[in-house]
């Protein structure tokens, strides 16, 4: 049975791969951007949907991308400069009260100007330390403290692990870049010691191909 590719089952960084190897893979551009379409669109820009448009047989399909996203109509995009706003005015004017447009604001014990925003998170910080139980979070606090010890190089390598998965080397494998496949198995072997004896197999069997 001949093998293919689910597109929608590719992260964005695995789909940038395969249009990376084939330029000319109008239907993974296509997905590419009705991703992008999905996450705002705009901040992508054009040049990029002009792009695609090129691989596509109808450009219109690209078109009614970017116009629906142009049609949104997105509540909170100004939403920083209702802030800015609200904390420049006079601290006594509608203390304790919540106005129409969903943001609140007020003064804390220290006298510092508090701005509370519907839909976020209603506590600070210090709020939420002040309340919080020893054996919460002990994973996120290991997590931390592991990244706090880590070198900048140490670091670098660790951020460059996210962008490796293992379908992404097998699409490097399967069109012949043997090379970047062992490259990302070595990186997938730091990252899950504990599967080293799998992607070693495998780094094996891509240097017989080589």
């Amino acid at each position: 049975m001949e093998r293919y590719i689910d597109l929608k089952k590719l992260s964005l960084d695995e789909l940038a791969g395969v249009i990376n190897l084939y330029p000319w893979f109008g239907s993974a551009r296509k997905e590419l951007c009705e991703r992008m379409a999905g996450l705002g669109g705009e901040d992508w820009g054009a040049e990029q949907y002009a792009d695609a448009a090129m691989y596509l047989p109808s450009r219109r399909m690209i078109s009614d991308m970017v116009h629906s996203v142009r049609r949104e109509d997105y509540a909170d995009k100004d939403i920083s400069a209702v802030i800015r706003r609200y904390i420049a005015e006079d601290s006594g004017a509608g203390a304790g009260k919540m106005p129409e447009n969903g943001v609140s604001s007020g003064r804390d014990d220290a006298g510092q100007r508090q701005v509370r925003v519907v839909g976020g998170d209603y506590f600070s910080q210090q709020e939420y330390d002040h309340v919080r139980k020893e054996e919460d979070g002990v994973f996120s606090r290991f997590a931390a403290m592991a990244k706090q010890e880590m070198t900048p190089q140490e670091r670098r390598e660790h951020e460059s692990l996210e962008f490796c998965t293992e379908t992404l080397a097998q699409i490097y494998a399967e069109q012949g870049y043997y090379d970047h496949a062992i490259h990302i198995y070595e990186k997938l072997i730091l990252a899950y010691p504990e599967k080293n004896a799998y992607f070693a197999a495998l780094i094996e069997k891509l240097k017989t191909e080589d």
